[in-house]
């Protein structure tokens, strides 16, 4: 029985009503020895208390898409094949342009969500250079299967989970799709082509989207395997220049630092509630030795950059949760790198869906400005009074912009980090252990 089917969901839901209704009947028509009355009813009890955890889990796990299956559940699954060596650039020397086409087979995705907006399709993909085998969801904007566009190439945006967290979370908990096809309809968005991989790939560890010689080729699955299929497979524009990602939490860390350490992959990066030092997320393997990582510290990468990279950031967040780092970023980028900070209020919902999803349309309109899809009517309103497009989106090095606030703090509010903490983009080590 599936983790996230209606079976199991409804299977909790009657067992938690038997477990109800059972010591209200028989609590005090028990019979025999009265050490056993005592011992059946704590077995009531226990199941009683069991099942009413196990359905509250149940709901949360769906409402957030934190686990996919039992084996994610249980730290039971792996999707890596291997993890060879494959240098500083994640090819191994391969030239992937030179790769025969990756020809995949795509079905109707299932679970909540999958079916709305159009639907979303998924596969399994084997990352040739990578060495990871894992699944691959994909939405089409409205525009796609239109006559009048069938010559159209169109960008695409990769979309990262949290840890844990599924890869289907952007269409069933976030309801990304939902939200943009509307303003993609009315041109308010560009149509953009929605990937979303796998990121859980190793039992009970986060990969930081890191490559890990021997363990995991994270990096390289998310920045090469996956775009090169979908390139292969739908009309999508090549990269950089029709290619961003975005993420929330540990996803909105290995966005940013995806775009920062590839530039030649992305052109635009999105974080929300993200983090700079992989350290933020306690099981990343990213932050395993110091060496790991300093290499996959966004900040770090930045700030040492001999040739700052033409990409644009948007990164947005609370004072202790994502703002700091997004100030770090800013005060170390340098032209022709663009950064774009969004201050949220505390009162905006914490380190939850409910801060993330409501940022979908925000999120898309600065894409589809970044991207150059000028044909759309993009807007940014995470800026407030912005009236047009290029008013404080892709700002140069050196501003920030303030959302959802009518100002915009020019001193990071660091809510108690010390200076070194708040460089790395991690306001402490409480904050840290709730990056999930």
């Amino acid at each position: 029985m599936s983790l996230t089917g209606t079976p199991f969901l409804y299977t909790t839901v009657v067992l938690a009503v038997i477990a109800l209704i059972l010591p209200l009947l028989l609590w005090s028509k028990m019979r025999g020895p009265k050490h056993l009355r005592t011992v059946a009813r704590v077995l009531m009890l226990l199941f009683a208390q069991g099942t009413a955890v196990t359905l509250v889990f149940v709901l949360v796990n769906n409402q957030n898409n934190l686990y996919d299956n039992w084996a994610d559940l249980f730290g039971t699954g792996s999707h890596v094949e291997q993890a060879a060596d494959l240098g500083r650039d994640g090819t191994g020397g391969i030239a992937v342009k030179h790769l025969p086409k990756v020809k995949q087979t795509f079905e109707q995705a299932t679970g909540p969500g999958m079916h709305s907006a159009g639907g979303v399709r998924v596969t399994q993909l084997k990352g040739r250079v990578s060495g990871v085998d894992a699944e691959v969801y994909v939405w089409l904007p409205p525009q796609y299967d239109d006559p009048a566009y069938r010559h159209k190439k169109f960008p695409v945006v990769e979309v990262l989970p949290g840890y844990p967290g599924s890869a289907r979370a952007w269409f069933g908990s976030m309801k990304a799709h939902e939200q943009l096809l509307p303003l993609m309809k009315s041109g308010q968005v560009a149509p953009f082509i929605m990937v979303a991989p796998r990121t859980n790939l190793l039992a009970g560890v986060d990969t930081g989207c890191a490559n890990i010689p021997g363990q995991v080729n994270a990096d390289t699955w998310l920045s090469i395997d996956v775009p090169k299929m979908v390139m292969d497979n739908f009309r999508a524009q090549p990269a950089p220049q029709g290619w961003a990602i975005a993420g929330y939490s540990a996803g909105a860390q290995c966005a940013v630092k995806l775009a920062v350490a590839h530039p030649d992959r992305y052109k635009a990066a999105v974080s929300m509630s993200g983090y700079n030092d992989p350290i933020g997320e306690r099981n990343s393997l990213a932050a395993q030795n110091p060496t790991l990582r300093a290499e996959n510290n966004p900040y770090l990468l930045l700030k040492k950059a001999t040739v700052p990279p033409p990409i644009a950031l948007y990164l947005s967040g609370e004072s202790g949760d994502g703002y700091e780092a997004g100030m770090a970023l800013e005060s170390v980028a340098k032209a022709p790198t663009t950064v774009h900070v969004v201050f949220l209020p505390k009162s905006a919902g914490g380190h939850t869906m409910a801060l993330w999803r409501p940022q979908v349309p925000d999120v898309f309109r600065w894409l589809t400005l970044q991207m150059g899809q000028s044909h759309a009517k993009g807007r940014d309103h995470s800026v407030p009074g912005t009236p047009a497009p290029g008013t404080g989106v892709g700002a140069p090095a050196g501003t920030a912009a303030a959302g959802n606030t009518g100002t915009t703090p020019r001193s990071p509010s660091n809510g108690g980090s010390t200076h070194a903490e708040l460089a790395s983009g991690t306001a402490s080590r409480a904050d840290a252990a709730q990056k999930r």
